[in-house]
């Protein structure tokens, strides 16, 4: 497999896992040091406080898909694209486009940023049928 190849298999290994809610796998795809940046708060978490706030994603949903997924890899990383379509343990739809920019080292991702506009989980979360 090509070095290409293997941070593709990274990427899918790490979307896989949140699709499946797999909270440890995910932790197991961060490098021990990774940095996780978010553009809607402009703070950065460590991988203990990711999961964290991961695992209470998963327990909040009954699905998470990852559709509409356009996935670039270059030489140390990749970038995605996709629409994260969720589905609340009340039956809450949420359609939340992002994008993610991951570098990635030694088979694990070492740096993260995602991008999205938290206005669409905030509506999301308020909706009646959410939990």
């Amino acid at each position: 497999m090509t070095g290409q190849g293997r941070i593709a298999a990274v990427a899918e290994r790490f979307f896989g896992a949140v699709e499946a809610g797999d909270a440890a796998t995910v932790e197991d795809c961060y490098d021990p040091e990774v940095v996780i940046w978010h553009g809607h708060t402009r703070v950065a978490q460590d991988r203990a406080t990711n999961v964290d706030t991961l695992t209470r994603f998963i327990a909040l949903t009954r699905s998470r898909d990852y559709t509409d997924r356009k996935v670039r890899v270059f030489d140390g990383g990749f970038v995605q694209q996709h629409l994260l379509v969720a589905i609340s343990n009340g039956g809450a739809r949420l359609e939340l486009p992002a994008a993610l920019i991951c570098e990635v080292a030694d088979g694990r991702i070492t740096r993260l940023e995602e991008y999205f506009d938290n206005a669409a989980v905030i509506e999301w979360a308020g909706k009646p049928d959410f939990a």
